[in-house]
Formats: structure tokens, sequence, C-alpha cells
């Protein structure tokens, strides 16, 4: 088999040529004017006309003098740890058991397995368990070592 032999697996999709006539009626599936009638390709930082993102904030030289951005559009969403109460874990858990990020999503305690976890202090705990990957409140960690559980 030489190269000019092979043949593609899965068929490459035409792109439909769009504002030629035809079938589509008289503006071809574009609307009536403006800039998408047109035939505009905006790119990623367009916003309408107002100036782009990057143009907004002032521009310091060298990579250890960041300029803080406070705007917005730059708000990065921290992914909240995933709550758990200690009466539940006393359930779902027998003496000795490691307590783990990985164990509670086997047991379908947590929905995902990437989420961080943290322990709250409601309920009560009377087995002794090893903990470990897991953030506590305050009071769930005076619970937690008061049972003589392990926090590792």
């Amino acid at each position: 088999m030489q190269i000019h032999e092979l043949k593609k697996l899965n068929k490459t999709k035409t792109k439909k040529r769009v504002g030629r006539g035809g079938k589509r009626g008289t503006f071809s599936g574009r609307g009536s004017k403006g800039q998408m009638a047109r035939g505009a390709r905006l790119g990623a930082d367009f916003r309408g006309g107002n100036a782009p993102l990057w143009k907004l904030f002032p521009k310091k030289r060298g990579s250890n003098k960041k300029v803080e951005i406070k705007h917005r559009s730059f708000n990065v969403k921290q992914l909240k740890p995933e709550i758990i109460n200690l009466g539940r874990i006393n359930d779902m858990f027998s003496e000795g058991d490691l307590v783990n990020p990985r164990t509670l999503n086997e047991k379908k305690v947590t929905r995902s397995k990437i989420a961080k976890i943290k322990l709250l202090g409601d309920g009560e705990l009377v087995k002794k368990l090893i903990f470990s990957g897991i953030t506590f409140s305050g009071q769930a960690r005076e619970k937690v070592l008061k049972s003589g559980s392990e926090i590792k």
C-alpha cells in the first residue's frame, strides 16, 4: 500500500457556501443587513466595537510587574469544595476505614472525582477513622480528634 492509495475513514464535510442566491431566498440564510450578513468574521476578542479586553488594562514592563486585573470579564470562578457533614460519614464508614476523596466517590457521597471536600461539624463521629486529603472546619476538626480519629 502506498500513500496515494490510502483512503479516509470519515468523509470530510463540505462547507456550505452561503450568500449566492439559489433556494435559500433573498438573504441566503444570513438575515437582512448588518455586519454578519456582509461576510464579517469576528475574532475572539471582538466586543461589539468596544476596545478588546487586552487593550483595556495598562501594560507594565517585566515579568514580575503584573497588573492586578479587576474586571467582570476576568472573574475566574474557583471551584467551591463539596460539603459533607460528620453525621453522614459516621453512617457510611465502619471502624478504622480510610476516608479520602476516592473512597467518598466510590460510596457515591460526592458527585465528582476531582472535587475538593470540606467536612463540617454537623452530627457526631463515634468511630475511629483515618482522614486524608480533606479539609475540615474548626468544629469538625475538634470532633474528629476527640473521637480518636487520625488526620493525615
